[in-house]
């Protein structure tokens, strides 16, 4: 899965489970500002993520997870992770 399939579940998911606009959508933006997170919304995001990629995320994960693009980063680098452990 490159990059672009990531953002694209990723916003995908987004849209449908927090009813969010596609276009307030930007790498820039922030994640928790634009989606009106709070801490049982955080649940929300761990299991979609982990439903739609396979991947666990833990709170320490979103330390420092303050944009769409760093959040997106996130998950690549856990799937790259996952990849690399399932091959070695």
């Amino acid at each position: 899965m490159n990059k672009e399939e990531i953002v694209e579940r990723i916003n995908g998911f987004l849209v449908d489970e927090f009813e969010v606009d596609v276009d307030d959508i930007q790498p820039e933006a922030n994640l928790k500002d634009t989606l009106g997170l709070d801490s049982l919304d955080y649940v929300d995001l761990v299991v979609s993520v982990e439903s739609n990629f396979g991947v666990k995320l833990i709170e320490v994960d979103f330390v420092g997870i303050a944009s769409f693009q760093s959040f997106y980063d996130l998950i690549e680098n856990k799937l790259k992770a996952k990849i690399d452990f399932q091959t070695s």
